[in-house]
């Protein structure tokens, strides 16, 4: 699956895809245990979904975080952006509102 089909999914969408996929992975391995699998390049291609399934989920996740830290006026013109790019402008504000405090290492006093 291509991921900008992933990313055009709804929440609910996207978790019964992922739940599907994790089953035909489970499905493939057996057969590659059974030596019935015609293609092992299948079991590549699963896993590639998933982990594409998981990345979008935790960046959706993250985005809803630090949109919580944003002003409102704020929230709006992230939400209008791609949903690739969301991720980027929510972070620059939290930390913009956080006045650069966040991300920054601190260093450690003796």
């Amino acid at each position: 699956m291509k991921p900008a089909q992933i990313r055009e999914m709804s929440d609910e969408h996207l978790q019964l895809t992922l739940n599907e996929t994790i089953k035909h992975l489970f499905q493939l391995r057996f057969q590659s245990a059974t030596e019935r699998l015609e293609t092992p390049s299948e079991i590549r291609k699963a896993k590639q979904d998933v982990a594409r399934a998981l990345t979008l989920q935790r960046e959706r996740q993250l985005v809803a975080e630090l949109l919580t830290q944003v002003p409102e006026e704020q929230v709006k013109s992230i939400q209008a952006l791609p949903q690739q790019h969301q991720l980027a402008a929510a972070r620059a504000a939290a930390q913009q509102s956080d006045g650069g405090k966040r991300g920054k290492r601190q260093k450690r006093g003796k």
